[in-house]
């Protein structure tokens, strides 16, 4: 069988131990979910989950910028990438080293189901990915539910302050958010994350989302904004969980859901599991 990346490259099933380096902190959680640890060679700095196995997997700097001569003494077979999070003509140099190269770039919920046939294919944990299919369409199909019970809001997901910068539609995050209802602003934008006019915005959304991550937005922030924008309703979220895609979508989505019921219902949301 073969499988298709991100760019079209065919991907045939990996016959010998693979060696695997992660540029892409939601791929090596995912990775781990597949149960490829053992063979998880080389990480980034921002690869934290699950803290307990990646501790153990040698760093080689951050998603940009990574340390090349480290990565090829590790001699990988495979290294994982991704369009919004690796520089191009950095991964464009690993051509002449890396005998696979494998191109990801998730940008609705269900591009995870895809993600987890390739690389579930490609090493041989078909088994694996199909759980992770399964426990991703009960937490679609809950989400869905409960949400299409409910208006539909729009809301601002900050993050980065200093300058304020939003999501476009087109994004990951802006997907997620969507499945429970909330549609982002702004409406349109060229760039994909844009600078805002954060008190303009904010007059036409209902809830403003101080984001975890990739700004570490806190209380003292969330309050900060209650007092600059009194009318509108701030609000912390776990970018993590609205961000990463691969294994942690599934629990990204059973959050949404508690999320949007604890804003509807004043239900307390549950964290990731």
């Amino acid at each position: 069988m073969q499988w298709s990346d991100a760019l079209g490259k065919v991907h045939h099933r990996y016959q010998g131990k693979p060696r695997i380096v992660s540029l892409v902190p939601s791929l090596t959680e995912l990775l781990v979910a597949l149960g490829l640890a053992e063979d998880l060679v080389g990480r980034t700095g921002f690869c934290i989950h699950p803290r307990q196995v990646v501790r153990q997997v040698p760093k080689l700097g951050g998603t940009k910028g990574f340390d090349v001569d480290k990565l090829r003494a590790l001699q990988p077979t495979h290294v994982l990438v991704n369009i919004d999070e690796n520089r191009r003509e950095e991964v464009e140099a690993l051509t002449s080293f890396v005998p696979q190269l494998i191109v990801t770039h998730p940008l609705t919920a269900h591009d995870n189901l895809e993600l987890y046939r390739l690389l579930g294919g490609v090493f041989g944990r078909e088994m694996q990915a199909a759980t992770l299919c399964a426990d991703f369409a009960r937490a679609w199909t809950a989400l869905d539910e409960f949400s299409a019970s409910l208006p539909r809001q729009r809301v601002l997901y900050l993050i980065w302050r200093d300058p304020w910068l939003g999501v476009a539609r087109d994004t990951y995050i802006s997907h997620m958010l969507a499945a429970a209802g909330w549609d982002t602003l702004p409406l349109a934008s060229t760039a994909r994350y844009p600078e805002i006019d954060l008190p303009m915005l904010a007059r036409e959304a209902e809830v403003v989302f101080l984001s975890s991550e990739p700004y570490p937005f806190r209380v003292q922030h969330q309050r900060e904004l209650a007092t600059l924008l009194p009318d509108t309703r701030i609000e912390l979220i776990d970018g993590e969980l609205v961000s990463w895609y691969g294994s942690r979508a599934i629990a990204g989505l059973r959050y949404l859901r508690e999320l949007r019921a604890h804003l509807t219902q004043g239900l307390l949301p549950a964290g990731p599991g």
